[in-house]
């Protein structure tokens, strides 16, 4: 029974799989995948390869009525550019991606320009950076991650936005998809938890990353 199990997940996963690249091809997009670090134009120490968020998770976590004109949208780890083009959707000033890898924002690019006519955002910039490198706007509203880096470089980048959450004082909602770090959120005594909720997995082994939370940072 088992293996019969282990055969009809394999089997679920490669027409999902297939489903997405039908669908994306319609949409003359390629967000799908997954692409290992060694992979990349890129290294880094304590970062992680590409694998693009659902395509449903950012409504989940942000209704489009808690987006006003004036908020700013930041993707740290925007891969393909996945996220961007559903952000771009809603009504933001301005929607950010930052990305490490050169290779993953050039097809970025292509998917923004392929979703153009769908998007609600028209200032859409992508930036090819190192993020210890990358200053947090201070109007950035919205942070968005999918587990893209760990440790001690999770830990600089969270204690830069709380900076500039501190130097110009606001409420910023982070979006935080498989959140490996979340102790370390917890520790800073500054991240209050608004909302979670679940992805559906085929495999138990992939359980941590079917979670996503929204935290709420706010000024001292």
């Amino acid at each position: 029974m088992p293996r019969l199990l282990r055969a009809l997940r394999t089997r679920l996963a490669s027409a999902r799989r297939a489903g997405s690249r039908l669908f994306e091809r319609a949409l003359g997009i390629d967000t799908a995948g997954i692409v290992e670090l060694a992979q990349l134009d890129a290294e880094g120490f304590e970062r992680e390869g590409y694998e693009g968020s659902g395509w449903l998770d950012l409504r989940r976590m942000l209704r489009p009525g808690e987006v006003k004109p004036d908020d700013v949208f930041l993707d740290l780890g925007s891969g393909k550019g996945r996220v961007l083009m559903l952000a771009a959707r809603y009504p933001f000033a301005r929607v950010i991606g930052v990305e490490l890898s050169e290779r993953l924002n050039a097809i970025a690019r292509r998917n923004l320009e392929a979703g153009r006519r769908r998007r609600r955002c028209k200032q859409v910039e992508l930036i090819t950076s190192d993020v210890l490198d990358y200053e947090i706007p201070d109007d950035a509203t919205v942070v968005y991650m999918y587990n893209p880096f760990r440790g001690a470089t999770f830990q600089v980048v969270i204690a830069k936005l709380i900076a500039s959450v501190d130097r110009r004082p606001r409420t910023v909602r982070l979006i935080y998809l498989n959140p490996k770090e979340h102790d370390r959120l917890k520790a800073t005594g500054r991240f209050r938890l608004e909302r979670k909720a679940g992805r559906l997995r085929l495999r138990r082994s992939e359980a941590a990353r079917s979670y996503i939370r929204l935290y709420a940072l706010e000024a001292r």
